[in-house]
């Protein structure tokens, strides 16, 4: 286990996951301030739109930042290097794609490098490129999905014997419960994005935080598998749409129309859960409560310190 809160600058290694379009300033500061690493997502937005709320999010912070760039989603890639390099952030988070070409770019300047993957093959690729720290990403997680559809609990140890850099956990994470599960299997810490979801600084409609709340084990739905596209979403009338679409019979094109940013802002941000969907991991179903980013972190690492002095009682 590597200490990435010294590689990055930060008190709990815990990372906000990117979240595309619906990523603002607010919440990503606030989980920076909070001692995590506030991670803007650039989704397809353009390089103005990102480069708005870089400069907001510096304004609220002056702690560690990051700019997750899905490489094969977004159009304006050139612009996403230059807007990191740019604003000199602490950091930046590789998805969706071949990190190689990029990584000395970044490494250049002493900016560290995170790549999100889905298996043990594509993290050693991510090591041997120069990654400084690979995020592993479960099956559990919100949002689009790897089709390989590995659990965190059985990808996280594949991928510590295959890489020497810090591991970080995604997937299924929200509490220290998940904390300290994800430490004691070795990970050198835990990125989340639902639960953070579901907090005082997240700008996003309450019929969105309701949602996550009251959700049961069975809140989340896997739409895109007939055309090869896997996202997890929360089980709300537009998801029933999806899938009925589906079963209908579509093509990726279609696909990839209704799943649009459009339609994901008409969920999150107006709270249209007719007209838009929500992303949402399995574990909505142990969130119940919307507190302030800080108050989540310090709770916990409480918590995660709990259970490992139990779990070791236990063993004695």
């Amino acid at each position: 286990m590597r200490d990435v809160t010294g590689i990055l600058g930060i008190r709990y290694p815990i990372l906000q996951g990117g979240m595309g379009n619906i990523s603002n300033a607010q919440l990503t500061s606030a989980v920076s301030e909070a001692g995590g690493l506030g991670t803007i997502g650039a989704g397809t937005m353009t390089a103005e739109e990102v480069e708005g709320i870089i400069v907001r999010a510096k304004e609220l912070t002056e702690k560690p930042l990051a700019l997750n760039i899905p490489i094969s989603v977004t159009d304006h890639l050139k612009d996403m290097v230059e807007l990191v390099l740019k604003y000199e952030l602490d950091a930046v988070s590789l998805s969706a794609g071949n990190p190689a070409p990029l990584i000395p770019v970044f490494k250049e300047k002493g900016i560290k490098v995170i790549c999100v993957v889905a298996s043990a093959k594509q993290a050693a690729k991510a090591e041997k490129a120069g990654a400084d720290i690979i995020v592993a990403e479960g099956y559990e997680a919100a949002g689009i999905n790897s089709s390989l559809e590995t659990t965190t609990l059985t990808l996280i140890p594949q991928i510590l014997e295959a890489v020497n850099v810090p591991v970080i956990a995604a997937g299924g994470i929200g509490d220290g419960r998940g904390l300290a599960a994800m430490l004691a299997l070795g990970a050198s810490g835990v990125q989340m994005g639902t639960r953070l979801i579901a907090t005082k600084e997240a700008p996003f409609h309450e019929n969105y935080k309701k949602t996550l709340i009251e959700a049961d084990d069975k809140g989340t739905v896997i739409v895109g598998r007939t055309v090869g596209r896997v996202r997890r979403i929360m089980k709300t009338p537009y998801a029933e749409k999806l899938l009925n679409h589906e079963r209908e019979g579509m093509n990726p094109e279609e696909f990839a129309k209704i799943t649009s940013e459009d339609y994901h802002k008409k969920g999150a941000l107006e709270g249209k859960l007719d007209e838009g969907f929500i992303n949402g991991g399995q574990v909505s179903s142990l969130i119940a409560d919307t507190p302030g980013v800080k108050e989540l972190f310090q709770r916990m690492v409480a918590e995660a310190k709990e259970c490992l002095a139990a779990g070791v009682k236990i063993l004695d």
